[in-house]
Order: C-alpha cells, then sequence, then structure tokens
C-alpha cells in the first residue's frame, strides 16, 4: 500500500539505471497512457525509454521489470547568435500521445523547441531491388534484364526514433511546461511569460493563447511557473504563477486568455510572513487529478490539494518538509530555495507523492491522512528490498532510527517522480539514479 502507515508500507525496489556524468542528471520522467512505457529525459539531451516486463509464469518476481527500450539524442546544445546565447539541450520535459496505432509517440522540449517524437518497431527488411544492388548501390539500367518483386525478409528486432516534427521560434523565454490537450489535436506549450497553443501537424504556427509580458519589463511582478489543460475538458486549461496564485482559463471565453475564469490563491498569514515568503511560496508545479474535479500545486514547504469549485483555500495541506522552516536562510545561501520540486498523484487520485532532500520522497494519503517519508538510496537498499520509513529528528534527543535535520544532505534532491497510471509502480529520479518501486510481492 503506498500511502499507508509504517506497518503497511511495502514498496520493493528495482534501481534501473545509473550514470556518472553531470549531462547523465535525469531533468524529466513520465509514464505513458498504458504504463508499459517509461520515459526519462536528461540534461544530455537524451531520452531513455523503458519497457515493462511480460508477466512469466516460471519467474514471477521479474512482473513489472522495466529494462531499456530504446534511446536517442532529442536535442543538442544550439547557439542564438542574435542574442549571443547558449541554448543547451536539457530535455525540461517529456510528454506521451495515447497510442493508436503500433507506433509510440511523444513530446520532449529543451528551453526553446518542442520535437514530436515516432518510436516504432522493425522485424523486417525489404530484399530484391530492381534498381538497386543488395548493397544499396545503383545498378546499371542496361543490366536489368527481368523484373523482381522485392520480399520482406525477417530481421533481428530494430527499434528506431524518428522525429515527426519541430516546433520552433515561437518562444523568447525559456520553455518549462508542455501539455497534450484530451483532443489530442492540439498541445500547449509555456514558457515564463506565455503560453502558445499547437497543432500537432502544423509547425510553424502557434496562437499566443496567454501573455502575462508586460509593456515595461520593470515592472514585471510574476511568471509563469507550469501550465496544464484539463484531463477531459479540452477547452479548460490551468497555470500557475511565482506568486503562489493559479489561474484556470476557458478558451471559449476568448482567444487571448488574458482573463481567467477562475483564480486559486490562498491568502497569506501574517503570523508566518518573512523576507522568504514570496520564494517559498512560488509554485512549482501544478497537476490536475485523473478525475478532473482536483488541483494539486506545490510550493517550496507545502503540498495542496484544491477543489475545482473552492478558489478561497485549499482543501488540503500537506507539509513536505515543514523542518526546513528554520533552515531558509542557508537555504537561500547556497540556491536550494530556488528547487522546483514536482508532484504526481496515484491512478485513482487517492495518494500524492512528491520529493524532498537527501534522496527522500513523501506520500500522502488522502484518506486516512497518513504520511511516509521514504528513501531511494543505493547505500541502504538491495534490489527488491522493503523500503523503510525514515523520520526527521528536528531538535531534542534523537532517536536510533531517526536522521538529523543538520546532517540532511542537500545536494541529494528529488525533483522528479512518476506514478503508473492505474497500478503501485512508482518512478523516482535521484540526480543520476532512476529508481522504481512497486507493491511488495508476497
Amino acid at each position: 500500500q503506498a500511502g499507508g502507515s509504517r506497518e503497511e508500507v511495502s514498496l520493493e525496489l528495482k534501481i534501473v539505471c545509473t550514470y556518472n556524468l553531470s549531462a547523465d542528471i535525469i531533468s524529466t520522467v513520465e509514464f505513458n497512457h498504458t504504463g508499459e512505457l517509461l520515459a526519462t529525459g536528461d540534461k544530455g539531451g537524451r531520452v531513455v525509454v523503458f519497457q515493462r516486463e511480460q508477466e512469466s509464469k516460471n519467474q514471477p518476481h521479474r512482473r513489472g521489470e522495466y529494462n531499456v527500450y530504446s534511446t536517442f539524442q532529442s536535442h543538442e546544445p544550439e547557439f542564438d547568435y542574435l542574442k549571443s546565447l547558449e541554448i543547451e539541450e536539457k530535455i525540461n520535459k517529456i510528454r506521451w500521445l495515447p497510442q493508436q496505432n503500433a507506433a509510440y509517440f511523444l513530446l520532449s522540449t529543451n528551453d526553446k523547441t518542442v520535437k514530436l517524437w515516432k518510436i516504432s518497431e522493425r522485424d523486417k527488411r525489404p530484399e530484391g531491388y530492381n534498381l538497386k544492388d543488395e548493397d544499396g548501390r545503383i545498378r546499371d539500367p542496361s543490366t536489368i534484364t527481368m523484373l523482381r518483386v522485392p520480399v520482406l525478409q525477417p530481421m533481428d528486432l530494430m527499434v528506431e526514433a524518428t522525429p515527426r516534427r519541430v516546433f520552433s521560434n515561437a518562444h523568447t523565454y525559456h520553455i518549462n511546461s508542455i501539455s497534450v490537450n484530451s483532443d489530442y489535436e492540439t498541445y500547449m506549450s509555456a514558457d515564463d511569460l506565455r503560453i502558445n497553443l499547437w497543432n500537432l501537424e502544423i509547425t510553424n504556427r502557434s496562437f499566443n493563447i496567454v501573455d502575462i509580458k508586460p509593456a515595461n519589463m520593470e515592472e514585471l511582478t510574476e511568471v509563469i511557473t507550469a501550465a496544464e489543460f484539463h484531463p477531459n475538458q479540452c477547452n479548460t486549461f490551468v497555470y500557475s504563477s511565482s506568486k503562489g496564485t493559479v489561474r484556470l482559463c476557458d478558451m471559449r471565453a476568448s482567444a487571448l486568455c488574458d482573463k481567467h475564469s477562475k483564480f486559486f490563491e490562498e491568502p497569506e498569514d501574517p503570523n508566518n510572513r518573512s523576507f522568504f515568503s514570496e520564494i517559498i511560496s512560488s509554485i512549482s508545479d501544478v497537476k490536475f487529478s485523473h478525475s478532473g474535479r482536483y488541483l494539486m500545486t506545490r510550493d517550496y514547504l507545502t503540498a495542496k490539494v484544491w477543489d475545482l469549485n473552492m478558489e478561497s483555500k485549499p482543501l488540503e495541506t500537506y507539509q513536505v518538509h515543514d523542518y526546513l522552516r528554520s533552515k531558509l536562510c542557508s537555504l537561500y545561501e547556497n540556491d536550494c530555495i530556488f528547487d522546483k520540486f514536482e508532484c504526481v498523484w496515484n491512478g485513482s487520485d487517492s495518494v500524492i507523492m512528491t520529493g524532498s532532500y537527501n534522496n527522500f520522497f513523501r506520500m500522502f494519503d488522502r484518506n486516512t491522512k497518513r504520511d511516509v517519508t521514504l528513501e531511494a538510496s543505493r547505500e541502504n537498499s538491495k534490489p527488491r528490498a522493503v523500503l523503510k520509513p525514515r523520520k526527521v529528528c528536528v531538535g531534542g534527543k534523537r532517536r536510533k532510527d531517526e536522521i538529523s535535520v543538520d546532517s540532511l544532505d542537500f545536494s541529494k534532491k528529488i525533483l522528479h517522480t512518476a506514478w503508473h497510471p492505474a497500478e503501485n509502480i512508482i518512478a523516482v529520479a535521484a540526480t543520476n539514479n532512476l529508481y522504481i518501486f512497486q507493491d511488495k510481492i508476497n
């Protein structure tokens, strides 16, 4: 049970991949709609796709193991000569499209360019061309005396990744989000100040649907931090801001959604006001629940669940690592206070998960109100080992199994996580390690 008490936590570990270079730092993790595939993007512009193994009767313990299916270079480093800026190849987001045929399609983006990739399998190759010989060289037409019918011969299975569309030159600022619409014909890309709507078939034109850029940039007070389409209403989307607010927009109202339909904001408690209040209230991620009824937002210290029908305050607030409130000064000095943690729902919207420091990640059960802290690290885990809940001690006497808040490692952080759409299988990116945990098999 993924979100249970100390006795009920029974997730077992499978380490999938480990790399050592800074280019191998994982920057996004995403399951496809069936959960059969899992894609990761990294700082070096690569996308690695894992495929789930089929169950076999003679090896039941291999249930749900993910193995590398395809690896390809999605983005390369570029240089903007007009602005003298380097465009890094880091993959900011990956989003899968629902599968329509034997091939898989995904969108991947770096700071400036979104690409649509097709991942397909080939196990046959054509042989017996008339105008080419077996090595692919063009034959002299005068030597061709008879007409052959080419045939398909079986070959070793090959997985190919090909770029089908490149959506470029539409963003002045860095892209932070992409989201596929429920009509599966359009998607949006959001940068710091604008959101664009694209048709998946058209690369040379997009429509600007949100623009918060002021006429005078000195008057800039907030930026867009994340954006997402509603899971089943194709006209509705939300975007979050660095001021801790979420705006819900309806594209039926106007072509440019500069006036929101709903505005979600929690009034600040004057007692908690400090120098860091504005920084820690910035929302780093926003996610619709699968049902479309709720919104989840993540700021620096908390995860909040909002009911779409109640804008005044969140339905639930979960403290992710409240013990860091006294450490904000040092977190500001080492820039950790600007880390952008993501959050995810489980398949039934009953449990939420988000990351923390020291390779910890947190789960909150919305029904039982129980929460658990788990650790994804190589030191204390072997494959198929059961995870033990961790506790952080703030002050006073420390118990044997607790860890002091002063000994937390802030360089080890879990920013990116993903949850299988139907099962209790989670993927956790801990810097350059990808961990997959699943329900313990008895």
